[in-house]
């Protein structure tokens, strides 16, 4: 085992604190917000929503980084080399997380969008809204894996080796796989803004957070995990300002389609539910401990809605449905995880003995 790693290992950190816990409440928040401002002060917005140049919005793309660099600082890629210690809850969440999870997604977008909700919902939008839909369900989750990891008493280890190895895959599979079920679902994407998408809001984020994780690391443990407590607010702050002017852009939709929230909710809470029973179930029948498969079943339920926001921007717009979608993730993130958290502790029992079971006939 490579000690060297442990003392940056990111599970280690106190559970969610009280920002983390409400956020549901601040991205209500930044609706209200958002709206209120955009609808009083239009002109200043439209003027943000120009600042573009090749497609991408500069004080958005400013606010992702902000966004996402801290939560990728946590992530130690000198961790794959453990991958193989639980290598059934790996790959439960792997098959979860890549073959199941967009894939579903895809197919609740159409059903739910294209088809139940369809007469309540703007025609010239529910293709932009699959489209984030899809956007939301082909990124794993990262820096709030390691909170959900903590809350069900989940293995340290395989929560670093399990996050380092999604994050590897995201960077080449997220454009082939968001290509594929968009022209599936019979929505054009610019492949060269996709592209862009990952290089600008996966792998220089990604390039940039190992560089500072190693040089605070140098600094020794103690400095490093200081400094991830001073940067983390940062990270927050730039995903509510970052909401504030989505809403602020899609006010006037809201407003004349108040439950059009509600209705992109109901795919998203299925898809979470759904990813989480089967790989919960599926680390049980496998005989896993379930100190691997609550954490597992949590990375294969949750998204990475910071890089999905930032997408859904880059490809569709802000005002686009795409950007609302995702924003819907954010919204109920914490209340559904939490669900899904409080289950996997009071199930731990029932597992074990099904789980134990199962081992001994692996034997």
């Amino acid at each position: 085992m490579n000690t060297a790693a442990l003392p940056a290992s990111p599970p280690a950190p106190l559970p969610m604190n009280v920002f983390e816990r409400y956020l549901t409440v601040w991205v209500f928040l930044c609706i209200v917000v958002g709206i209120a401002l955009g609808q009083r002060f239009p002109g200043p917005f439209q003027a943000v929503g120009r600042m573009e140049v090749a497609q991408v919005n500069l004080p958005v793309g400013l606010l992702i980084w902000v966004m996402v660099i801290p939560m990728l600082l946590k992530v130690d890629f000198s961790a794959l080399h453990q991958v193989g210690r639980h290598w059934r809850g790996i790959g439960v969440t792997l098959f979860v997380n890549w073959a199941v999870k967009p894939f579903s997604m895809a197919f609740l977008g159409w059903f739910f969008i294209r088809q139940v909700f369809a007469p309540h919902l703007p025609a010239g939008q529910l293709d932009s809204y699959v489209a984030g839909l899809i956007l939301l369900a082909a990124a794993p989750c990262t820096a709030m894996v390691f909170v959900w990891s903590r809350l069900t008493h989940g293995d340290p280890l395989f929560t670093l080796s399990q996050v380092a190895l999604n994050d590897a895959i995201m960077v080449f599979a997220f454009a082939p796989i968001v290509a594929l079920l968009l022209g599936l679902s019979s929505i054009s994407v610019p492949w060269d803004t996709l592209l862009a998408s990952v290089v600008l809001y996966i792998v220089i984020p990604v390039v940039i957070a190992q560089v500072w994780r190693r040089a605070l690391l140098a600094k020794g443990p103690a400095a490093f995990g200081a400094a991830l407590q001073r940067i983390e607010p940062l990270s927050m702050a730039a995903l509510l300002a970052t909401l504030v002017l989505l809403f602020a852009f899609q006010g006037t939709a809201i407003l004349q389609q108040p439950l059009v929230i509600a209705m992109l909710a109901v795919p998203i809470l299925i898809q979470v539910v759904f990813n989480s029973a089967l790989a919960y179930w599926l680390n049980r029948k496998l005989g896993e401990a379930h100190s691997v498969a609550g954490p597992s079943a949590l990375i294969g339920a949750s998204n990475f809605f910071e890089l999905a926001v930032a997408a859904a921007i880059s490809l569709f717009g802000f005002e686009s449905g795409a950007a609302l979608a995702t924003v819907v993730g954010v919204l109920i993130e914490v209340p559904v995880m939490l669900l899904v958290v409080r289950v996997v502790n009071q199930s731990k029992g029932w597992y074990g003995r099904e789980a134990q079971a199962a081992a001994a006939r692996h034997v």
